[in-house]
């Protein structure tokens, strides 16, 4: 029994650092489900883009938007069927981070979850480094 507990625990181990990319961005389990669901809603796949863009109250913020393709030099990261890409000069502000969706009372949303962020204002939108 102790065997079947630990070959588990390493498949999903595994499962979890191939969603990762290189640069230790992470597209959540809930976030590939949402973007699967648009797609079947749009009737073609689509990719969540995810931007740092100058701006907000804090310095800096997220521009989140669907696209049907990456451009040339966006990295790409997958997770079950779904993907997020992300510019290059985004990725040094978005390394560590996690591209969730979230279902609250509040609202449904995409999120960044990121660990290089210092403060945040109150919409979550907007964050210093």
């Amino acid at each position: 029994m102790s065997t079947v507990q630990s070959t588990e625990s390493v498949r999903d181990l595994s499962l979890s650092i191939s969603a990762r990319a290189p640069e230790g961005i992470l597209l959540a389990e809930s976030a590939a489900k949402r973007l699967a669901k648009l797609a079947e809603i749009e009737g073609k796949p689509v990719m969540l883009r995810v931007a740092v863009d100058g701006g907000g109250c804090s310095g800096f913020q997220y521009r989140l938007e669907l696209v049907d393709a990456p451009e040339a030099d966006d990295l790409v990261v997958r997770r079950d069927g779904q993907a997020a890409v992300i510019d290059p000069v985004s990725i040094p502000f978005l390394k560590g981070s996690e591209i969730a969706f979230v279902d609250e009372l509040a609202g449904a949303q995409f999120v960044v979850r990121n660990p290089n962020a210092s403060s945040s204002c109150g919409c979550g939108v907007s964050f210093a480094i």
